[in-house]
């Protein structure tokens, strides 16, 4: 299984607290060392648009890279692919909603124009030697429309992989709406179709039921996921949402059912426990709560007395 961290791009972007810069490097520097697949590190949207994201230079140019991690960027147009180049991102991760509704609330243009648009980012991506991924998103629900078809996603699919030379693209959950069934269909549907070309799924928890969707998507031949540090993250256009799967919680229960994720999960509980500080707020992650499975408890201060009495009620 492929990991791959959302959280410092998907998750600080929703954050109304401003993380600084130093402990924004600090905490990729630490996922690095997880064993993570990739990291998504920042965004190069509009400084105005996104505050929280503001100093996305500095942190892609001053994080610590490890062989073997792949380092993306969210890179929504030409200006924001200029900057990503300059500041050496290794993958440009473009978005586009497979909602029509989804696509004008959220990007401001029909389906169309954001093709057109992310065609020209793809084409100075290939120039510069930069992988390009696409996430669709709503591709399992529209928070206003409902049901989105299948065909439609697989046929946006195939327009990113086979007209602008896309490496991989994501289907996402943006608002939680996935269940098992679908999950299962169109993972395999789009595996039949592009054998070759990267699949990730990306989900929500909104209504519990992320960890069911990604194991459903494993057994259609999904092998890798995006997740987010904690649990944190959302979308402004599912009120009530909670944020993505969280990375601790899903490496956790894959490394129980035997998947090599190759993630080291003590250090990932490490680095999901500066984020209260950093965020200013708890984090929905149930393991740093909890602790993993195996995480035993101290026993009461008087067992040893709870233990005597047993035994002489017993003789």
């Amino acid at each position: 299984m492929h990991l791959q961290e959302v959280g410092t791009r998907d998750g600080l972007q929703a954050e109304a607290a401003f993380v600084p810069t130093i402990d924004k490097i600090a905490l990729v520097d630490a996922l690095s060392r997880t064993g993570l697949a990739k990291i998504e590190v920042t965004s190069f949207v509009s400084p105005q648009a996104i505050p929280a994201l503001r100093d996305a230079e500095i942190v892609m140019r001053e994080i610590e890279r490890r062989p073997g991690v792949v380092y993306s960027a969210l890179v929504p147009n030409l200006r924001g692919a200029e900057r990503a180049i300059e500041s050496r991102a290794d993958e440009f991760n473009l978005v586009m909603s497979a909602s029509e509704s989804h696509n004008l609330a959220n990007l401001r243009m029909t389906r169309e124009q954001s093709f057109a648009a992310l065609s020209e980012v793809a084409a100075l991506a290939h120039g510069a030697g930069v992988a390009v991924n696409v996430s669709l998103s709503c591709a399992f629900g529209c928070p206003m429309e409902g049901d989105v078809a299948e065909a439609g996603v697989l046929e946006w699919s195939r327009r990113f992989v086979d007209e602008i030379g896309a490496c991989g693209v994501t289907l996402c959950d943006t608002t939680g709406m996935a269940w098992p069934g679908p999950v299962a269909a169109l993972t395999r549907d789009f595996r039949e179709c592009w054998a070759d070309t990267e699949l990730t799924l990306h989900f929500h928890n909104t209504r519990g039921m992320g960890l069911a969707n990604v194991l459903a998507a494993i057994d259609a031949g999904a092998d890798r996921f995006d997740a987010s540090l904690g649990g944190i993250g959302g979308c402004p256009y599912a009120p009530g949402a909670s944020g993505n799967v969280c990375s601790e919680e899903i490496v956790h229960a894959l490394d129980l059912m035997g998947y090599d994720t190759g993630v080291d999960l003590a250090a990932l509980i490490a680095a999901a426990r500066r984020l209260p500080a950093l965020i200013g707020h708890d984090i929905p992650s149930q393991i740093v709560k909890a602790g993993r499975r195996l995480d035993l408890h101290a026993r009461p201060a008087d067992f040893d007395a709870i233990r005597e009495r047993a035994l002489a009620r017993s003789s």
